[in-house]
This record gives structure tokens, C-alpha cells and sequence, in this order.
């Protein structure tokens, strides 16, 4: 009989459809209900649609992450981020399923100057980062949970605006573009991820694991691979954080550490330029499709 999967998140969000579609490929059940289709906040619903859909795992890509307005709305990233993590982790909890949870390289603050072990304290700058970190604890507080936490960061992937999407849609009609370098992290492809998130149930991991894609960049450096691979004229300028001031604080170096991934299940991620290329190609180039 095959897994059932509920995927939350999966039928409009950037790396719950990639997460669909590589279960789908892999021969799973898969349900991803709207917000419309299920009340995320009540327990009572969310044990009934679990339980009458006897699902397997829950995958849990629903959060809160517009960074800059979370520390406008403290307590909206509060609920998705913290509240709703636990909801779902004491439903499965009651219900025996294996729990599947997305958080952040933003627990960290940058301070360190080696990637980023899931060993490493914790200490976020900005509200987003501390809601995530929040919504970690409260689900490594509930006993017996079975649950996989799965560090992640700078995202790019089809179906849904994202940094480099953005960098392309501005680059196709401006002669250059100002883009942060000094803010370093671990860009990574939804479809890589959701790859190796299923790697680690074959392994029937549980904990905290860091999962991005190899190697690092700059936001500055990830807008120039991206326009290079295009061959667009867009001029990519580096500017200091300084120059582009916002309200939440980012950390200037939140790489993440993949060697506790790759130990496990001995596979070797693939560098964040290659997953790019793949992306834009697959997505953009010769296509005619709008950025």
C-alpha cells in the first residue's frame, strides 16, 4: 500500500509544490487542501481530515515568511510560525504520523564564519527568525512526536515568486540593478529539497537537519549567475547592506553545514549553481515564458 502524504502549503506554496509533485513521482498519495478546504488552526478539523484521509506524514511548508513585515506583525508570525506548529504536532502526535517541518538559516545570527552545524546555538536577529526558532522547540517539546526538522534557506523554484524570479523580472527592463553583498547563505531549489527531504524519511530521521543545496553565495552573487545564465544586459551592482536599509536585522553569514545530510543518507548535494541553471532553464530560457 502506498504512503499517504497531507501536504499544508502544497497547492500554492514554493516548495509545497515541488513536494507534491516529487511524492506524486515516487508513487505516494498525496493531498494538498487550500486554506479554504481546511481550517488550519482548528485542532478538531485537522485531527478529522488527518485521521478520515488516514494519512501517513505530514508535511508542514506553511509559515509565515515576509521577513521585513513580520516585525510589523509580531503576532501574525507568531501564530503561523509558533502556534500552528504545535497545533499540528500534538494532532499527529494523538494520531501516530510522522511529522515533516520546514524552518530557517535566520535561527542564527551570522557570527560565525564555517557553516552552520543543527549543533550550533541558536540566536536570530529579527522576528521572522525568532518565530521559526520558536516553532522548532515546541515541537521538539511534544513527547513521542516523531518529527523531522529541516533547516533550509534562500529559496528559488517554479510556481512562485521568489528572489531570483524577482532579480530576472526587474533585469529584463533595467540597465542595472543594486544587489546586497555582503549577506552570505546557502541559496537553494525547491525540487532539490523536496528530493532530499525524502531521502531522509527512507532514513526515518528525526531531529534537526540542515538540507540546502552546495556551496554559497551572496544575494549579489546568486542576481549575477542568474542574469549571466540568461545572457541578460542588466548590470548586477554590489551594495552593502548599509545602503539598503530595512527593518528586520539579517544575519551577513548564515550558511548551513550539510555534512550531518550527506552522513546520513550518502548523498552529496549539488552545488546552488548547477540547481540554478536547471531552474532557469526548465523555467525561462528560450521559452517565452514571463519571468
Amino acid at each position: 500500500m502506498a504512503n499517504k502524504a497531507l501536504v499544508l502549503g502544497g497547492k500554492t506554496g514554493l516548495l509545497g509544490q515541488d513536494i507534491v509533485e516529487v511524492l506524486k513521482k515516487e508513487g505516494w498519495e498525496v493531498i494538498a487542501p487550500s486554506r479554504e478546504e481546511l481550517n488550519i488552526f482548528s485542532s478538531q478539523e485537522l485531527y478529522s481530515y488527518i485521521k478520515d484521509n488516514e494519512v501517513d506524514f505530514v508535511f508542514n511548508t506553511i509559515a509565515y515568511t515576509q521577513v521585513e513585515k513580520a516585525e510589523e506583525e509580531p503576532k501574525k508570525a507568531f501564530e503561523l510560525n509558533k502556534v500552528f506548529p504545535k497545533i499540528v504536532g500534538n494532532v499527529c502526535k494523538e494520531l501516530d504520523v510522522y511529522l515533516i517541518h520546514y524552518s530557517t538559516d535566520f535561527v542564527f545570527d551570522g557570527q560565525k564564519e564555517t557553516p552552520y552545524e543543527d549543533t550550533d546555538e541558536p540566536h536570530p536577529l529579527n522576528v521572522y527568525g525568532q518565530t521559526k526558532l520558536e516553532g522548532e522547540k515546541v515541537l521538539l517539546e511534544i513527547p513521542d512526536l516523531e518529527v523531522l526538522i529541516i533547516r533550509t534557506a534562500w529559496l528559488f523554484g517554479r510556481g512562485k515568486l521568489n528572489f531570483v524570479s524577482k532579480i530576472l523580472n526587474l533585469a529584463k527592463n533595467k540597465s542595472s540593478l543594486n544587489v546586497v553583498h555582503d549577506q552570505v547563505g546557502s541559496p537553494t531549489y525547491t525540487l532539490d529539497l523536496a528530493r532530499y527531504s525524502l531521502a531522509l524519511l527512507h532514513k526515518k530521521s528525526t531531529g534537526i537537519f540542515h538540507v540546502v543545496n552546495a556551496g554559497q553565495a551572496s544575494w549579489c552573487e546568486l542576481a549575477q549567475e542568474a542574469v549571466n545564465c540568461l545572457g541578460l544586459a542588466c548590470q548586477i551592482i554590489p551594495i552593502s547592506s548599509k545602503d539598503f536599509p530595512q527593518k528586520a536585522k539579517r544575519p551577513a553569514y548564515s550558511v548551513l553545514s550539510i555534512n550531518k545530510f550527506v552522513q546520513t543518507t550518502g548523498i552529496q548535494p549539488r552545488s546552488w549553481i548547477q540547481a540554478l541553471r536547471e531552474y532557469l532553464y526548465a523555467n525561462f530560457y528560450g521559452s517565452g515564458v514571463n519571468f
